[in-house]
């Protein structure tokens, strides 16, 4: 089954290049350890919020941004065999320093739960972190297939939502952290995909619209916890 890894990171907005140069210099060791692609996005629209945000998911600065990362594995198994891999690997040494400050970095594995459309080679993708009951995992499955329809009728071309199965605890930083996810509850790391931003742009506004005055059902999560992004892709493996 194909397996995530997702990252959330803050970068210096003066360091987009590097960023970008270090991401594609790192690619050919990923695909080496069995990585099927790897697509990093830089946010652009990353609203502050009153519960939960990205900033606060991983300590951003005034002068940083937001980048949203996966990387995509054959299963769960190449990617824990990659991981455990590449900590003696001198190759992956010889990087050198990254251009952002990792121990603020944010990452887990997560297993997908819902994939339809175009979920990857996009060059516009919104991006979502929340916390939900593991019990109401059908229930959430079921939201999002019910959602689907809506997004796609106004120029979607993809949803990917993602159950993590693999969100290690982190010193300063990390997903439950981000979400302020509860006991019993499992993180998820989700996106939509667009053509591009005035596709998505006008598409929130028409569903806005439509859904004005209308009586919407329980979630099965905590929508005050949810935090969500716009980003633009900066590098995609499988684009060339």
């Amino acid at each position: 089954m194909t397996y995530y890894t997702g990252m959330v990171a803050a970068v210096p907005t003066a360091n987009k290049q590097a960023y970008i140069d270090h991401a594609k210099d790192a690619w050919p060791l990923f695909k080496k350890y069995g990585a099927v692609r790897t697509v990093e996005t830089w946010g652009v629209d990353t609203p502050k919020g009153k519960v939960t945000d990205f900033q606060g998911a991983v300590q951003a600065k005034d002068d940083e941004s937001i980048v949203f990362t996966w990387i995509e594995w054959p299963d769960r198994a190449a990617a824990d065999k990659a991981w455990q891999t590449m900590e003696s690997d001198p190759e992956m040494a010889a990087m050198g320093d990254m251009p952002f400050d990792g121990s603020r970095m944010i990452f887990g594995g997560f297993e997908p739960l819902m994939s339809v459309g175009q979920v990857d080679g996009a060059d516009f993708y919104q991006g979502f972190l929340l916390a939900a009951p593991e019990k109401n995992k059908d229930a959430y499955e079921k939201m999002a297939h019910d959602a689907w329809g809506m997004f796609e009728k106004y120029g979607c071309l993809g949803m990917a939502e993602n159950w993590g199965v693999d969100v290690p605890r982190g010193k300063q930083t990390d997903f439950y952290r981000a979400t302020k996810a509860e006991d019993g509850e499992a993180v998820l790391f989700s996106w939509t995909a667009w053509p591009d931003r005035a596709t998505c742009d006008e598409a929130a506004k028409k569903m806005e619209a439509e859904m004005e005055g209308v009586e919407m059902p329980e979630m099965p999560f905590d929508g005050k916890r949810m935090m969500w992004g716009s980003f633009e892709t900066i590098f995609d493996s499988g684009k060339g």
